[in-house]
């Protein structure tokens, strides 16, 4: 029996309607008020550990930045690791260029980072060796992929190692990247296939977008299509890469054939039309486009409406809010299992990380006497929520997040 044919035009509003941050936090927030309420076989909710959990977060904020003087979450804090410069090492090999090159490059730079920055395991990691300094998880990464940039190894011209382009992508293979990364039988990293994947999927996508991306493919040409003006909103960073960029993701969820991406089906999510049921969470994108504010403002470019962008549902952030006791899974054996990105309970944990940051940010500020202006989401994350999260982990379980989800490289 073949599979009702779905109407184009209502696949597309569709798909357009899970693009929005506001669909993911109002869904989000239902199945927070559905868990509060004890109707979830997931999860319950301790909301007096959500106080305790802010102070922790605050705690370690001031430990950080004593000045609170909080960055964006971003890729960008990872190029920090180790205490070196490396956007300073990046100006230095660019030499004079203009602004707008300078961001075209540090863009090229953050997206394909990004797209490498999913789980890479507990056994990796990175030896960089002008610092002689060994690198693992998400620093590990941003290091070796800084590194693996400088290299030339996405650009397909030699006289322009510092770029990536469609033609570079296209010639990249899991050999070539896993030898980049420093990748050996005694030293894996989760989702190599998966990672290079989703990069040469990336050339692919910007070939297709070529209005975007212009006629190499450039993920720096974001900036000729955003920034012209003196002000930028975020949502419309994050709305850009959804529109050109979701069908770069392995997961098959569709609507109409249309590419969902990082959005998954729930039973308990309501919505209308072709969106009940599912769950958007735009988790990569939404840190892609964190970790783009900044070459856009040291551009000049002023980006505002910080705050529609969501927390990341993600490991860390997810795991705070397990380890500080504030969600309980309710399945006996949810340490033991293995689980999948779509499985119902993970799908609920990271909605339900979603609405609780929103919950838990404002519950930071008020410790740390910042208001929202000062202390945007982004900060929060940095300040914060990630690195509170990474430090639970460690303190019970070596580091180790609460849960094992199986991991091809591109959700987590």
């Amino acid at each position: 029996m073949s599979a009702p044919t779905v109407d184009a035009t209502a696949a597309a509003n569709a798909v357009n309607a899970l693009r929005f941050t506001t669909a993911i936090r109002e869904r989000a927030a239902a199945l927070l008020a559905r868990a509060r309420a004890g109707e979830s076989t997931h999860f319950t909710v301790d909301d007096a550990a959500l106080r305790s959990a802010a102070r922790t977060v605050a705690e370690l904020t001031r430990q950080r930045f004593p000045d609170l003087r909080i960055p964006y979450h971003s890729r960008w804090r990872h190029f920090e690791a180790g205490h070196v410069n490396r956007v300073a090492r990046l100006d230095a090999l660019l030499g004079p260029v203009d602004a707008a090159e300078r961001a075209r490059t540090q863009i090229d730079l953050a997206l394909v980072s990004v797209l490498l920055d999913a789980g890479a395991g507990a056994d990796w990691g990175y030896r960089e060796a002008d610092s002689k300094q060994t690198f693992s998880r998400s620093e590990g990464l941003g290091v070796a992929s800084f590194h693996a940039f400088t290299a030339g190894l996405f650009s397909s011209d030699p006289a322009q190692p510092l770029r990536v382009d469609a033609a570079g992508l296209a010639a990249l293979t899991a050999e070539r990247l896993g030898e980049a990364f420093q990748v050996s039988e005694r030293n894996p990293l989760v989702g190599l296939e998966g990672r290079t994947v989703v990069l040469r999927r990336l050339g692919l996508a910007m070939r297709e977008h070529a209005d975007t991306y212009g006629p190499l493919g450039r993920p720096g040409a974001l900036f000729d299509a955003l920034g012209r003006g003196p002000t930028l909103e975020a949502h419309d960073i994050l709305g850009a890469l959804l529109a050109t960029l979701s069908g770069i993701w392995p997961a098959h969820n569709a609507i109409g054939g249309i590419a969902l991406g990082d959005c998954w089906p729930h039973p308990a999510v309501q919505g209308e039309g072709l969106t009940a049921g599912w769950m958007p969470f735009h988790k990569l994108s939404q840190w892609l486009t964190y970790s783009l504010l900044e070459p856009f403002e040291w551009a000049g470019v002023r980006v505002q409406g910080l705050d529609a962008l969501t927390g990341l549902p993600e490991y860390r952030n997810g795991g705070l809010l397990i380890d500080a006791g504030v969600l309980h899974p309710l399945p006996a054996d949810h340490a033991k299992r293995t689980w999948q990105a779509g499985d119902a309970f993970i799908v609920e944990w990271r909605a339900l990380t979603v609405a609780l940051l929103d919950e838990l940010a404002p519950l930071v500020r008020a410790e740390l006497g910042l208001s929202a202006a000062n202390m945007p989401l982004a900060c929060v994350l940095e300040g914060g929520t990630w690195a509170a999260g990474r430090l639970l982990a460690l303190r019970l379980r070596g580091g180790l997040p609460p849960l094992n989800i199986a991991s091809d490289g591109t959700v987590f």
